[in-house]
C-alpha cells in the first residue's frame, strides 16, 4: 500500500521542519476569528440602507460568492496538484505559480494596501471606542446629552498610535501571540453584547422596526450612495482570503488540505452568516431606520453604562492585537526592501543592546537587556505616524470600513481565485465555464466600484461638513 503523506512543511527562516496539526475544527476557528471583527459593529445601520428584503438577501449573497472563491482558492494551496503538488505557504506564492509576473505585482499592491488600510481603519474604531467609553461615562454622571460629553478623536488616536509603537518594537511577532489570543476572546465578546443590547431594545418595544424598502432620504442620490457604501461594509465583514492560504498551511494531512479547508470554509462562513443576520435584522428590528452607523458609539446606547463600557473596551483590545497582526507584513516588506537595497549600510544592519534597569527578573539580578535595531525603530514609526495622521483626517468609521472592503473584496476574495481556477484547470476562453466565472468576477467588480464610489462620496461629504466654514464664489 502506498505511504500516506506526512503534514510536514519545511521552514525556511529556522531551518527546521514542523509539524501540522491542524484540524477542520480549528481552522473553523481560524476563519471566525479573522472574518468577526469590527465589521460587525456596522451591520444594523447596513441592512438599515437596504431594508428587510434586500438586506438578507445581500448578506447571503456575498456568503455564497465569498465560499465559493475561497472553495477555489483551497485548491491553489499546492501547485500544479491540488493534493499532492508542492506547497505554497503564502497567498502570494500561489498567484506566483499559477499567473504572471503582472499578476504577481498587483496581487502585491493589493495585499499591502488592503493590510494598511485596514490599520487607518482599526484606528479610527479604536479611537471611537475610547471616546464612547469616555462619553457613556459622562453620560452616566452628567445625564444624557451633556454639553462637554464629546472630547476630540485625535488624542485618542495618537494615544492608540503610540503603543501601537511601542509594540511594534517587539522582537519578533510571536512575542506578543498571547495578545492575538486576547485579540480573538474580546472580539467575540463585543460581539455578542452588542447582540445583546439589540436584543434587549428591540424587546423594550416590541415592535419590528424599519421597512421593505430601507431607510428613506430626501434625496434619491443620496440613498443610492448610501446603498452603495453598505455594500461596501458587508464587503468588509467578509473578506478573508488574504489569510486562507496561511490557514491551510496549518493543517494536518491526510485528508487532503484543500478539502479540509472546503468543509473549515463552509462551516466558518455559515457560522458567521447565521450571526451576521442576528446581529444586522435584530439591530434593524431595534432601531428602524434610525440604527447608528456604529451600534456601540452611535449614541445607540449609554445604559447599562458599565456592559457599554466593557464592550467598547473589547473592542479596543481586539484592535491593539489585530493591529500588530496586519501591520507585521508590511514592516517585514519594508525592511526586506530597504535591507536589498543598501546591504552593506551600517545603519541597516546595526544592532545596539540597551539596558534597562527597571526591568529586573529579581531584585539582585542584572538589568535586562533590550535589543534596539534603528532600522526598524525609524521605519515602523514612519509608517505608524502616517497612519495615524491619515486616520486624523479621515476620522469616518463606515467610510472607511466601506472604502477598505470595496478595495479589497474584488481582488483578493474573486478576481484572483477565479484567474488561478481557470489557469490549473487550463478552461479554454469562450467555454460555459470560462463565461460564467467571468460574469461572476465582473458582476463583483462592479459590486466593488460602486462600493468603492460610495465611500469617496461619503467622506468628501463628511469632510465639507466638517470645515470649519464654506467659502463663498
Amino acid at each position: 500500500m502506498e505511504r500516506s503523506r506526512t503534514a510536514v512543511v519545511y521552514d525556511a527562516e529556522s531551518g527546521d521542519d514542523h509539524e501540522r496539526q491542524g484540524t477542520v475544527w480549528t481552522a473553523t476557528s481560524h476563519i471566525v476569528a479573522a472574518v468577526v471583527g469590527s465589521g460587525v459593529l456596522a451591520l444594523a445601520w447596513t441592512v438599515a440602507q437596504l431594508g428587510w428584503v434586500v438586506g438578507p438577501l445581500v448578506l447571503l449573497g456575498f456568503s455564497c460568492v465569498t465560499y465559493y472563491t475561497s472553495a477555489l482558492l483551497a485548491d491553489c494551496y499546492r501547485y500544479p496538484d491540488p493534493v499532492d503538488g508542492a506547497v505554497n505557504r503564502e497567498y502570494i506564492d500561489a498567484v506566483r505559480c499559477y499567473l504572471s509576473r503582472k499578476n504577481v505585482l498587483l496581487c502585491g499592491c493589493a495585499q499591502y494596501v488592503n493590510l494598511w488600510g485596514t490599520l487607518v481603519g482599526y484606528t479610527i474604531t479604536a479611537s471611537t471606542s475610547m471616546i464612547a467609553v469616555k462619553r457613556v461615562n459622562c453620560f452616566h454622571r452628567e445625564g444624557f446629552g451633556a454639553g462637554d460629553c464629546n472630547p476630540s478623536g485625535s488624542t485618542y488616536m495618537v494615544v492608540f498610535g503610540l503603543f501601537q509603537l511601542l509594540l511594534s518594537q517587539l522582537p519578533s511577532l510571536h512575542n506578543i501571540a498571547w495578545l492575538s489570543v486576547v485579540a480573538v476572546a474580546t472580539s467575540f465578546g463585543y460581539s455578542f453584547i452588542s447582540l445583546g443590547l439589540c436584543a434587549a431594545k428591540w424587546a423594550s418595544h416590541g415592535d419590528v422596526r424599519g421597512t421593505l424598502a430601507g431607510a428613506a432620504v430626501d434625496a434619491p442620490r443620496e440613498k443610492a450612495f448610501n446603498v452603495l457604501l453598505a455594500l461596501g461594509n458587508i464587503a468588509f465583514s467578509y473578506t478573508f482570503a488574504d489569510v486562507l492560504i496561511e490557514i491551510q498551511d496549518t493543517l494536518r494531512a491526510p485528508p487532503a488540505e484543500n478539502k479540509t479547508m472546503k468543509r473549515a470554509s463552509f462551516y466558518g462562513l455559515g457560522m458567521t452568516t447565521v450571526f451576521y443576520l442576528l446581529l444586522g435584522c435584530t439591530g434593524y428590528a431595534a432601531f428602524g431606520n434610525d440604527a447608528p452607523g456604529n451600534i456601540l458609539t452611535g449614541y445607540a446606547f449609554y445604559e447599562p453604562f458599565w456592559l457599554v463600557d466593557i464592550a467598547n473596551i473589547c473592542v479596543i483590545v481586539h484592535l491593539i492585537g489585530a493591529y500588530q497582526v496586519f501591520a507585521q507584513p508590511i514592516f517585514a516588506r519594508l525592511e526586506s526592501c530597504v535591507a536589498c537595497r543598501w546591504p552593506d549600510a551600517k545603519f541597516i544592519n546595526a544592532t545596539y543592546y540597551v539596558r534597562v534597569p527597571c526591568l529586573r527578573s529579581s531584585g539582585s539580578s542584572p538589568p535586562t537587556t533590550v535589543a534596539v535595531a534603528p532600522l526598524k525603530l525609524v521605519l515602523r514609526t514612519i509608517l505608524i505616524m502616517f497612519t495615524t495622521l491619515v486616520a486624523m483626517l479621515l476620522p469616518f468609521f463606515n467610510a472607511v470600513l466601506g472604502l477598505i472592503g470595496a478595495l479589497g473584496f474584488w481582488p483578493l476574495s474573486v478576481y484572483f481565485p477565479v484567474s488561478m481556477h481557470v489557469a490549473r484547470l487550463k478552461i479554454r476562453r469562450g467555454e460555459l465555464r470560462w463565461w460564467m466565472l467571468q460574469a461572476m468576477s465582473f458582476v463583483c467588480l462592479l459590486i466593488s466600484v460602486a462600493a468603492s464610489i460610495g465611500s469617496v462620496q461619503d467622506i468628501v461629504h463628511n469632510l465639507k461638513a466638517a470645515a470649519p466654514f464654506k467659502t463663498s464664489d
